[in-house]
């Protein structure tokens, strides 16, 4: 034999041997962060795969319980190894950051010098803004306008205050609730590029793009005025111009993201009568909002000449009554709870009502929701009861259920497990106050 045939034989066996090397490889789950409030895309999803799609009696492991997050509705934001939180502290809104593997803290950095509070309010002191972290900063709002970076070993970058540096105000729909400050400021930061895209209100702009390194003011929306919701802005892409979306207390608007124009301004035939809480969800050039009592709306996005944009409503719905939970689009149908129905499934399109959970004896009392690997993770609000259930439209289908080991002792009297739930890296947070909860789902 020549030394050719010999090479391409020996050739020809590494390739086999390779392949079948490959071929008895398992598939390989995919993990990643949860970096601001409600995920990498601000629409409570994850893109993980490999977790457990049914969970044993007892629900999945708990690998660490941190008792000491303070009081406050802050989520946890996960990037690698580390889980950011704020919380009330001795007296202090503060950032956490907490060793993701051991629960241990790593470290506490003080945002505001005083825990958001107010006269009459049993429903719950200090910070509600989830922290948000992107390229080794991690950006923390207070209840009281405070926002602070810090870099992700915790040393301090800068600090704006929405009332007293952007002239701020908070919506007021409640004549109990303190002037100026209503419930407190309770959106979480979204950053964008160079900017920190921020909700302060008033009437030098709704809207306030700061520049990420110096916290220095970009621009205002000057053309879109009034109080802060309490609602997060989201970013979109629709025909090539990059915007924001906010919830105001009338309806939806979309701000130019390259200087804060208002490109268009849905308002609704009545404004909403209650709070404004829950995030609005984007897809092909459509809105889709749900605020309580308010029901839902869809609107369709229509590129102008001009550059703007008309934004005419598609439909309105009693379908879904979101309070402040949030929702889940999926497949065409939007998921989440509605006021007196439960779990919803609705068809995004039209807002048919596919199924709701009311008519399922078990089913899960009213919550937060998020959503990974087919399956969609309920945190119910009062019972402390966390579920897994099929994201399909054919109907509640329960796979799990656990309730969480033990309950905050710190709550207020009308407070409930407000603070949504968040998946990274094969693990399932949930937070009761000071106690923040972690659980493995792979």
């Amino acid at each position: 034999m020549n030394k050719s045939y010999l090479k391409l034989r020996w050739l020809f066996k590494v390739q086999l041997l390779s392949s079948a090397f490959f071929i008895l490889l398992p598939s390989m789950a995919y993990t990643e962060d949860w970096p601001q409030a409600q995920g990498s895309n601000r629409d409570n999803k994850s893109a993980e795969t490999e977790l457990l799609d049914k969970w044993p009696e007892g629900g999945p492991e708990l690998l660490w319980t941190f008792r000491n997050s303070g009081v406050g509705y802050s989520g946890p934001a996960v990037v690698g190894d580390c889980v950011y939180i704020m919380g009330g502290r001795n007296g202090l809104a503060e950032l956490l950051a907490i060793n993701a593997t051991s629960g241990k803290l790593r470290w506490s950095k003080t945002v505001s010098q005083k825990i958001f509070d107010f006269e009459g309010n049993s429903w719950g002191a200090g910070p509600r803004a989830t922290p948000t972290v992107t390229d080794g900063m991690v950006y923390a709002l207070a209840g009281d306008g405070e926002l602070a970076a810090f870099d992700t070993e915790g040393e301090f970058c800068w600090q704006v205050n929405m009332v007293s540096d952007l002239g701020g105000s908070v919506s007021i729909v409640d004549a109990g609730e303190p002037e100026t400050y209503g419930w407190g400021y309770c959106w979480s930061p979204l950053v964008d590029d160079n900017k920190v895209i921020c909700v302060p209100g008033g009437d030098q702009g709704m809207i306030a793009a700061l520049d990420r390194k110096t916290g220095k003011v970009i621009w205002r929306s000057e053309s879109l005025t009034g109080g802060a919701t309490y609602s997060s802005p989201i970013k979109a892409t629709v025909n090539g111009i990059d915007l924001y979306i906010v919830m105001t207390q009338g309806g939806i608007a979309g701000i130019a993201a390259i200087d804060g124009e208002l490109l268009w301004n849905y308002k609704r035939d009545r404004p909403y009568p209650d709070v404004v809480i829950p995030t609005p969800v984007y897809y092909n050039q459509h809105v889709y909002a749900s605020v309580g009592s308010a029901g839902c709306d869809l609107i369709k996005l229509m590129k102008q000449n001009e550059g703007s944009f008309d934004a005419t409503r598609v439909y309105f719905s009693r379908n879904m009554k979101n309070e402040l939970g949030g929702f889940v689009l999926h497949n065409g149908h939007v998921y989440g709870s509605s006021a007196r129905r439960g779990w919803v499934c609705q068809a995004f399109g039209s807002g048919d009502l596919e199924w709701y959970s009311k008519r399922v004896s078990d089913s899960l009392g009213e919550g937060s929701i998020a959503y990974a690997d087919g399956h969609l993770y309920l945190y119910a609000e009062r019972e402390a009861d966390v579920a897994i259930i099929k994201a399909v439209p054919e109907g509640y289908q329960e796979k799990g259920r656990f309730t969480l080991p033990e309950e905050s002792q710190m709550r207020a009297p009308s407070g409930k497990n407000w603070t949504h739930p968040a998946i990274a890296g094969g693990k399932l947070y949930l937070r009761d106050q000071e106690l923040l909860f972690c659980y493995d789902i792979e």
